[in-house]
């Protein structure tokens, strides 16, 4: 029997990959329902090959533009929705066994858990999810007995190491990061860091806030906080490792001294179809050619380089609320660097700004975890012109 999907962010790179592993293997996977973004044109196509019975987009004006051209194109048995609300029925139509959350930002976070709810198996893309609502997302999970596989790279690799031995045989855990464009540069020239120079990743190909995240580390620091919920691991039992070569995704270290790595191509079908069709591992044509295991990088990260990570940790010491003002604050600090508003050393002296004022709460609803977001947000705008004015 066919595995009935729900895809959120449909026409992002995750979406892409996804729907890439269900045209290679028809007989496994059968969309179902999609929500999309602003990116209506994309929209339609996949409308137009996967034939869902329901796509939501993410405004009024994109669902009524994509209604207006499916029925141009004699399409009339797709209803079209949009807003959270519209994410939300995609997640939770009764026909889905599997979703695919991967809207990026807080976007998705009331889909994704209103699926949980639902009982449906979630293959989790989205980080925002877990960073700001980690301990309500990890609770209705238990609660509804519902799987969360990742799919980041890193913390599917953890997944399949930890295949490997029992939960409580677990030291810890290894994220590897490739230490992004500026491993190498020396502090004195971050303060000239420009957007252009911070958007040239060296191993991945991502979309344009999560490739200034792996510049400034912040993306690692946002998986170590995932990891602890993922996995329930306290931040000193989840390390990070720059590994320039990429080659290694994550390691877990037992308590008998014995390490597992996962090695595999950097192709995000790899932890799609893991997750997709977990426990099974059916065959692909994704092989790892061994030569690239000529030479293996590891080393610490310096915190004083990437002070994001440090501030990824103090958070996720410090609790949930701490985590929504990491987020939220990034995000605007993020947008704001590449505007050409603030310089890219502004990024986490933002952040951390935003962090030094946040009141310590646990929020008990996604409502409350959205309220949050929403207050950190405005708290990170109001700060905003300390540093333009500094760059000025």
């Amino acid at each position: 029997m066919k595995k009935k999907l729900a895809i959120l962010g449909s026409t992002g790179s995750i979406g892409h990959s996804t729907l890439s592993i269900c045209e290679s293997f028809p007989d496994r996977y059968e969309v179902v329902s999609l929500a999309a973004g602003t990116n209506v044109d994309c929209a339609l196509e996949q409308c137009i090959q996967w034939t869902p019975k329901l796509v939501s987009m993410a405004t009024e004006p994109c669902a009524a533009a994509l209604l207006k051209l499916l029925h141009q194109a004699d399409i009339y048995d797709i209803d079209v929705v949009y807003g959270s609300t519209g994410a939300t029925a995609v997640a939770t139509l009764p026909e889905v066994d599997f979703v695919v959350s991967a809207i990026v930002g807080v976007a998705g976070l009331e889909a994704t858990y209103a699926a949980i709810c639902a009982g449906k198996t979630i293959g989790l893309a989205n980080k925002e999810c877990l960073v700001a609502a980690g301990d309500l997302i990890m609770a209705a999970a238990r609660k509804h007995n519902v799987a969360l596989l990742p799919i980041d790279s890193e913390h599917n690799a953890v997944h399949q190491a930890m295949r490997g031995g029992a939960p409580n045989e677990v030291r810890q855990i290894w994220l590897t990061a490739s230490g992004g464009p500026f491993r190498n540069t020396p502090l004195s020239e971050f303060s000239h860091i420009t957007p252009a120079q911070a958007l040239k990743h060296p191993t991945w190909t991502m979309g344009r806030r999560i490739t200034i995240d792996s510049a400034t580390m912040m993306n690692k620091g946002f998986e170590v906080i995932e990891a602890c919920r993922l996995f329930h691991l306290p931040p000193s039992r989840v390390q990070v490792t720059v590994h320039p070569q990429s080659t290694v995704h994550s390691l877990v270290e037992f308590v008998d001294g014995s390490i597992l790595a996962q090695i595999s191509v950097t192709d995000m079908r790899l932890p799609i179809l893991y997750a997709l069709a977990y426990p099974e591992r059916p065959e692909s044509g994704l092989t790892f050619d061994l030569k690239s295991l000529s030479q293996l990088d590891f080393s610490q990260p310096d915190f004083a380089r990437f002070p994001c990570l440090r501030l990824a940790y103090e958070a996720a010491e410090s609790g949930q609320s701490a985590c929504i003002a990491l987020n939220a604050a990034d995000e605007i600090a993020v947008a704001a660097f590449l505007d050409g508003k603030i310089p890219f050393l502004g990024i986490p002296r933002t952040i951390e700004s935003v962090l030094n004022k946040t009141i310590s709460a646990n929020p008990s609803s996604i409502r409350d975890v959205l309220e949050a977001d929403r207050q950190a947000r405005i708290l990170a705008q109001e700060l905003l012109p300390r540093e333009i004015f500094a760059r000025a």
